[in-house]
């Protein structure tokens, strides 16, 4: 597939992305009508998204707008933990980890507490 130009960009949750992937696409190349068989990349895609997504879509971004809501949060983090959901002090910190700025007990109090209210 070579892609021209890039539109949008956006940063999906496991959720998300699973929604995307069982709405049918007629845009899709090769499909023939009445063709309903997935692709490989995307059966696979789909598989991995039906295992390890947590919450549904429209909870996960409600999960993501509460922690952006808090200091030292970018959306990829808010993301990350979105699909994730930790529930103990050392997973958020690993989430963390990559980043130039550790994170204060209450700030992990308050991730923890946000991520307890969709669980």
């Amino acid at each position: 597939m070579i892609v021209k130009e890039i539109i949008n960009e956006s940063v999906l949750t496991l959720a998300e992305a699973k929604e995307m992937l069982t709405t049918p696409r007629d845009d899709v190349a090769g499909k023939k009508e009445g063709d309903n068989e997935m692709r490989y990349e995307r059966r696979k895609a789909y598989e991995h998204t039906t295992k390890f997504a947590k919450l549904g879509a429209e909870e996960s971004r409600t999960l993501i707008t509460q922690l952006l809501e808090l200091p030292k949060m970018k959306e990829e983090i808010a993301v990350r933990i979105a699909d994730l959901l930790p529930k103990s002090k050392d997973e958020v910190r690993a989430v963390y980890a990559k980043e130039r700025f550790t994170l204060t007990e209450e700030d992990i109090e308050e991730i923890l507490d946000c991520v307890a209210k969709h669980v």
